[in-house]
């Protein structure tokens, strides 16, 4: 069973659309749950604060209402805390709920996943860390940044079909990036990419397959090197990323580790999660952390 639990609502996720939802899920727990505390933020970040104060308060479960930026901001304080005995349930409110799609929680599978928190379905997965921010998903460089800029400034498109307009537009801007990789310990190489991924989970992008062997229980994360190409060589990549079957193509580079380096020589942002950050220095370590939280969730986190 879930114990105590907190329920956490993000009413900006998915551009607004989250605030809307808030009654349908609060109906969807009132009849799964025999008793819990919800309370809604009222602004960017403060999923932190809100989390850490029930963590302190005791809570054992503490569930995430919103998309991944929610869900990766609440996993992180969980873990940040050394709360190994407290779980994260998700409900799907955000955009593209990516994360979600890899472990079974989407929208229209939202009373399976109210059940599998009231029945305190546990599954012990790995998170990654860049810097002292832990995250559920992915990291991303370069062509996704592009995307992620040109969304927030394209307000009537959401979802999935947000994601491939402005990925489409920017398959003709992006100039490229020239980032160096190093997996572990090895020598770092340099290459000019579209796009530069490491993965904790499988999806992103909406509905993209980036890192289809990605495995949320092996200590590993999935880089996933995309080097840059002309229009045309991008459009055919952007299709074949999007049907997961980009692994075998030349411009792309496969790697499994558990931990990557990321050198650049110029000020860099990089995305965590589907958020913007300005990266500190000339480098970052991408590192996984094994068996790091206890997930609530629907789907067969196995694989």
């Amino acid at each position: 069973m879930p114990g105590r639990v907190f329920v956490l609502f993000n009413p900006s996720a998915g551009k607004g659309r989250c605030a809307k939802r808030i009654g349908f899920f609060l109906d969807l727990l009132g009849r799964h749950l025999k008793e819990f505390r919800h309370t809604v933020t009222a602004r960017a970040g403060d999923e932190d604060a809100v989390v850490d104060r029930a963590l302190a308060e005791g809570y054992d479960t503490i569930v995430a209402v919103g998309g991944d930026g929610t869900w990766s901001r609440a996993a992180d304080r969980i873990v940040r805390n050394g709360r190994n005995d407290v779980a994260l349930g998700l409900l799907a409110g955000g955009t593209g709920n990516d994360f979600g799609k890899s472990v079974g929680v989407t929208f229209d599978r939202s009373e399976e996943s109210v059940r599998a928190i009231a029945e305190g379905r546990r599954s012990r997965i790995d998170v990654g860390r860049v810097g002292d921010r832990h995250f559920l998903n992915v990291v991303g460089f370069g062509f996704d940044i592009a995307v992620i800029d040109d969304a927030a400034s394209t307000p009537l498109l959401k979802g999935d079909v947000l994601y491939r307009f402005c990925a489409a537009k920017q398959l003709f801007r992006f100039p490229g990036l020239p980032l160096d990789i190093a997996a572990g310990e090895e020598p770092s190489r340099r290459i000019d990419h579209l796009m530069l991924i490491i993965a904790n989970a499988r999806i992103f992008g909406g509905s993209f397959r980036i890192a289809p062997r990605a495995d949320l229980s092996d200590g590993m994360l999935d880089l996933v090197s995309i080097g840059n190409a002309g229009p045309l060589r991008r459009a055919k990549l952007f299709d074949l990323v999007a049907r997961g079957r980009h692994t075998e193509e030349p411009e792309v580079e496969m790697l499994r580790a558990p931990s990557f380096r990321v050198g650049f020589r110029a000020p860099l942002r990089y995305e965590v999660d589907g958020e913007v950050v300005a990266a500190d220095g000339e480098a970052l370590e991408v590192a996984s952390v094994p068996s790091a939280l206890d997930l609530l969730a629907p789907g067969d986190l196995r694989s």
